[in-house]
């Protein structure tokens, strides 16, 4: 099944929906970071609300950025999406290993206590910055609590990645469903109804419900109408050009230093770990760029 987002509305958008399975995107996350099973959890979780949420926003230009701050062995992520489905993301320590928990990967273990941040880049001068703390680590409860209190959106969020045994990914996705401001009273106890009977995402998924059957399942009774599918997968816009420009940025006595040195020297992108060499005569032509600018 190929990777994309059911958006939706049910019960007369009384109620807005979004769905999506993102197997193959948090393969090739696991496959960039070499991440552990339980780090690819959590980051597939992220991944996975991020590029829904991302597609929430109106601009082809907004970004949104994801960031968890932690004191759990993970240290913490980063997911940035955009509007067009495309999201990357990372993990501060990959090969974090922990004992599974009730026979389940130990997500909320692996992050512990910490914050949660969701950045909204629009074009503005400021770009929106929303903070709340951790409630469970489990990814889907947190960005749950988040919607309700930072955007005062009562919502329900579904995240699961399920591996194979030889921690490959086996199974990933998701879903959002919010509740509009106007909803009728039947419409918020049927939708509560439904969520409390529903299988879980893995559950859903592993069974070869595609995101459409997700969504009817969690709005059965409420005429879900589907809106749109987008595509989504993971895509990193790095490129020597750009990782030259950080160099760039880091000053004239720490290039000089390097060049010094006599050795290229070799940067990775945090988000997609692709690494980038660069030799002494491109370190020079750097520097040259920050003495005459």
């Amino acid at each position: 099944m190929k990777d994309y987002i059911v958006r939706a509305t049910a019960a007369n958008a009384q109620i807005r929906a979004f769905a999506a399975v993102t197997t193959n995107l948090v393969e090739e996350a696991r496959v960039h970071h070499q991440t552990s099973p339980v780090a690819t959890a959590a980051l597939g979780r992220l991944l996975t609300g991020g590029v829904m949420m991302g597609s929430m926003m109106k601009n082809s230009t907004d970004i949104l950025t994801l960031q968890v701050k932690c004191n759990g062995p993970i240290g913490g992520m980063t997911v940035t999406a955009d509007a067009q489905g495309k999201v990357k993301g990372y993990v501060y320590c990959p090969e974090v290993m922990l004992p599974p928990k009730n026979g389940k990967l130990d997500v909320g273990g692996a992050l512990g206590e910490g914050v949660l941040h969701v950045i909204k880049d629009m074009g503005l001068k400021e770009p929106y910055v929303g903070q709340t703390e951790l409630q469970t680590g489990e990814i889907a409860e947190d960005l749950t609590y988040y919607f309700a209190t930072s955007e005062q959106v009562p919502s329900s969020v579904g995240l699961g990645v399920l591996m194979n045994s030889n921690n490959t990914v086996r199974c990933a996705g998701g879903f959002i469903v919010q509740v509009m401001p106007f909803a009728e009273e039947w419409v918020v106890d049927r939708l509560e109804e439904n969520i409390g009977e529903v299988q879980s995402v893995t559950s859903m998924l592993e069974g070869g419900h595609a995101p459409e059957e997700m969504l009817s399942q969690i709005l059965e009774g409420m005429k879900m109408e589907v809106a749109d599918r987008l595509p989504v997968s993971f895509f990193c816009n790095c490129s020597k050009e750009r990782i030259a420009q950080a160099l760039f940025s880091i000053g004239k006595k720490e290039l000089q230093e390097m060049i010094e040195e006599g050795q290229p020297i070799e940067v990775k992108c945090h988000f997609c770990n692709t690494a980038y060499t660069f030799a002494v005569e491109e370190l020079q032509e750097i520097l040259k760029r920050c003495v005459f600018k």
